[in-house]
């Protein structure tokens, strides 16, 4: 698979550093500057399924294993829709 050297992973972290330039020349280079980091969103959650455990009359159980690809953050929350 051919992969384009230009482009990083979601969640690759960046460092950069920055030189200014006018027409008398270039400065000093900066200092790093506090990492980037290339995010998106997460994949949606897989199998989803029916936990039988707590099942009543006025609540359901369900489970799912969480997506492989996360957006380049930890996943904070879940909503669960339902009609």
């Amino acid at each position: 698979m051919r992969t384009d050297p230009y482009m990083l992973p979601w969640g690759s972290s960046i460092w950069a550093k920055v030189t200014a330039i006018n027409i008398y020349g270039r400065s000093e280079t900066s200092e790093e500057g506090n990492g980037a980091v290339i995010l998106t969103y997460p994949d949606p959650p897989l199998n989803l399924v029916e936990d039988w455990s707590p099942k009543s009359q006025t609540s359901i159980g369900l489970s799912w294993i969480d997506s492989t690809f996360n957006g380049g953050a930890d996943f904070l929350d879940y909503r669960i829709s339902y009609d």
